[in-house]
């Protein structure tokens, strides 16, 4: 399907039926699968062969989704996870370890930053955070003989911050490590940032791909293009794997060496597995993403217009707007500009006037969950980024009277409305 545009990928790539089959993408709901011969199952196990061997490493309706999301990114292969924060987990692991360090930007998703700053240093993993305001140089310096990757969002979530994804590609591959991209609140749609130097691309699918706030899930896709033996870095591609009858990824399988040792090493040992019907509920959402990525996106262009031209607001940020500090990024590395549903805005008179103008919208709602079909609002600072330390939260761009909109698809003038109300009633 690569000659195909994305809109058309969305809807005929992945499942491809044959002659008398489905026409659309069945559930294989089970475990377990049988085979003709022992020779078979041993040549699965062996790598020598495709196919599936048990469904906590793969199953075949979540492979035709990961053939989907692989096609929409342009990698070499995909794997799904069970959350977005398994296939953050699983990407870092699969070349980091105890004793080694990684670069991260500060504008990360606070789970992410989280999950980095924590629970990666419980197990001897050092995250180092840099701002993207610093120079080249200045980043350079966090970089030694250990770092093993640089970690970034193409849209942060939710200060905005358009990445730029050729610059900080240059500073990782000056440093013989790749660049990883969060691309979740992008898509593949408005960004494929393997395109501009992104080697390995991760998704929080639960957002924009599902689209209906209903399954939970990650996916990891590798560019392909990362020469993992001729950096010298990573022995763990090179080298024979003990845990894995001694094979060696990047001899035996080439660009695609990453993503098969993340299912076949890393998704072996953690069981960050899908479930079938939860990829067939993906697919749903996949099929219309091209369509409701452009509505989210000129919808929460007209309120960020609005809410810019609002007496009761402080600012805002929307990488869409001409007057944004991001316009120009926004316009290099986003299909003509869209940049997704999300807005940021601050009204007048702090964190206890941002709580009012929450709980007087109506249409609206308060959930702990962005970028689905349904507007909806939340304050960072007291509940997705609660976990971060003042000084995390300014080096994120979230300010106490920080209000994060996810703008659905629901008819503009109602959402204005909405808006309106919650900002004349304060």
């Amino acid at each position: 399907m690569s000659d195909y545009k994305s809109g058309t990928k969305c809807i005929q790539s992945g499942y491809i039926p044959e002659n008398g089959e489905l026409r659309t993408l069945p559930i294989y709901q089970g475990t377990t699968y049988k085979y003709n011969s022992g020779d078979h199952l041993a040549s699965l196990f062996n790598l020598e062969n495709a196919g599936h061997m048990y469904t906590r490493i793969s199953n075949p309706t979540v492979a035709f989704v990961e053939d989907k999301i692989n096609d929409l990114e342009g990698g070499v292969g995909a794997l799904c996870t069970s959350s977005g924060q398994a296939a953050s987990l699983i990407a870092v692991l699969n070349i980091t370890s105890s004793g080694q360090n990684i670069v991260c930007l500060s504008n990360l998703y606070g789970g992410t930053t989280n999950l980095f700053s924590v629970t990666f240093k419980k197990m001897g993993i050092e995250a180092r955070f840099v701002n993207p305001s610093m120079s080249d140089e200045e980043i350079g310096s966090y970089f030694d003989e250990h770092t093993r990757l640089v970690f970034a969002e193409t849209i942060a979530n939710p200060s905005l911050d358009v990445l730029d994804i050729g610059r900080f590609s240059k500073i990782a591959h000056s440093h013989s490590v790749p660049l990883f991209v969060d691309n979740t609140f992008a898509t593949p749609i408005l960004c494929r940032p393997i395109e501009h130097g992104a080697d390995i691309i991760i998704h929080s699918s639960s957002k924009y791909m599902d689209g209906h706030a209903t399954v939970i899930g990650g996916v990891i896709i590798d560019g392909g293009k990362f020469d993992w033996a001729q950096s010298g870095k990573y022995p763990e591609f090179t080298n024979s794997d003990p845990s894995y009858h001694g094979v060696k990824y990047s001899e035996q399988f080439g660009s695609a060496a990453f993503i098969v040792k993340a299912r076949v090493q890393l998704m072996r040992d953690l069981g960050s597995s899908p479930q079938p019907l939860s990829a067939f509920l993906l697919n749903l959402g996949l099929e219309t993403l091209a369509l409701r990525i452009i509505r989210h996106s000129e919808n929460a262009y007209l309120v960020a217009k609005f809410l810019s031209e609002h007496e009761k607001v402080s600012w805002v940020t929307y990488p869409g707007l001409s007057s944004d500090k991001n316009y120009t990024l926004a316009q290099r590395y986003l299909l003509n500009g869209y940049s997704s549903g999300v807005v940021s805005f601050g009204v007048k008179g702090g964190k206890e006037v941002a709580m009012k103008c929450m709980d007087a919208l109506r249409l609206a709602a308060i959930v702990v969950h962005v970028a689905d079909a349904r507007t909806s609002v939340l304050h960072p600072a007291s509940t997705t980024h609660r976990q971060l330390t003042h000084e995390q939260l300014k080096d994120a761009g979230i300010s106490e009277d920080f209000i994060r909109l996810s703008v659905g698809i629901e008819d503009i003038s109602d959402i204005l409305a909405d808006l309106k109300q919650a900002l004349d009633s304060l």
